[in-house]
């Protein structure tokens, strides 16, 4: 039987009232009267950064704290920078970054590639031109730069700078924490300086130029061919004379202690520190990216911590 135009008009004002109610009972509504997408509207954006490594990331993380997003495209310790190859998602973060931190001097030329082939108007900090370096006359730029703690501490006024433009609001904050984070390093050149006294011009061996801006500021002076070092950064062959001429540096006790590139290894790295070991001589590995648990800092101390413990010996 039909409804009464009164029923009807009941029908509709119940389900009105339902649907209202609905809405005010809804997890997104706020007793305030706001709603959740509202608060999340409100609350600031943190600045995008992408770094090259999980090093120049560290830093960042240290400069922005809680004001930052850090992408660290590289993080794998056993990842090899020089041969990393980027990916789709790599460049899909880069185009949303607010700035990018490249190391630069051919090391991580990767992140080059993802900018030129990205609309990305994000600003770029390359570590290697902030530092001034270049190569020696007649030698090769070593670009681990990150070694070298006056130019980390250079690297990190410029991210509190490029962090200042992204987000004015905070710039104090990030140049406090810039400052907090150079502190920091003064300890560790301390350290530096203070092997320098006990042991300046003793040698050492390397397998790659990695760790060689901290030996050169310890006053300690590289014993190892170039031919041999610039081969296995190179990922060429060493030729047999070279080897033996390195090999000899262990055999021989030319130096006192082999620092060398944990990350690369092959036959021809693993027979110069067998040599080491045999003649007892000490063996310190570094690494070109931070292990697991660590950061700059705590990973710095320990590299500088280990030198100077095998230069004691």
């Amino acid at each position: 039987m039909p409804s009464s135009p009164s029923r009807s008009l009941a029908l509709i004002t119940g389900a009105s009232l339902a649907l209202l109610a609905g809405c005010g009972s809804s997890s997104d509504s706020k007793g305030d009267g706001s709603s959740a997408s509202d608060s999340a509207s409100s609350a600031p954006s943190k600045i995008s950064v992408i770094a090259s490594t999980n090093v120049w990331g560290d830093v960042v993380e240290q400069i922005g704290g809680d004001h930052v997003d850090v992408t660290s495209i590289i993080s794998d310790p056993d990842q090899d920078p020089h041969s990393f190859e980027a990916d789709t998602q790599n460049q899909l973060a880069l185009s949303k970054a607010k700035i990018v931190v490249e190391n630069g001097g051919g090391y991580d030329d990767f992140v080059d590639r993802m900018l030129k082939s990205s609309n990305s108007s994000a600003e770029v900090i390359n570590a290697v031109k902030v530092s001034g370096k270049t190569a020696p006359k007649g030698g090769e730029l070593n670009e681990h730069v990150w070694y070298d703690f006056p130019t980390v501490a250079t690297i990190a006024d410029s991210i509190a700078t490029a962090l200042g433009k992204a987000d004015p609001a905070d710039a104090a904050v990030f140049t406090k924490n810039a400052e907090t984070f150079k502190t920091k390093l003064t300890p560790l050149e301390s350290k530096e300086a203070q092997i320098k006294k006990e042991h300046g011009g003793e040698g050492i061996g390397i397998t790659e130029p990695v760790p060689l801006y901290m030996t050169e500021a310890s006053g300690l002076v590289n014993k190892t061919p170039a031919e041999f070092s610039e081969a296995i950064e190179e990922g060429s062959d060493v030729s047999a004379k070279v080897l033996q001429e390195t090999l000899a540096l262990y055999t021989g006790k030319q130096v006192k202690a082999l620092v060398y590139n944990a990350q690369t290894s092959g036959p021809q790295t693993e027979k110069v520190e067998n040599a080491a070991k045999t003649a007892g001589i000490a063996v310190v590995p570094v690494t070109e990216t931070l292990p697991k648990g660590k950061d700059y800092l705590g990973w710095m101390t320990a590299n500088v911590d280990a030198l100077a413990s095998a230069l004691a010996k």
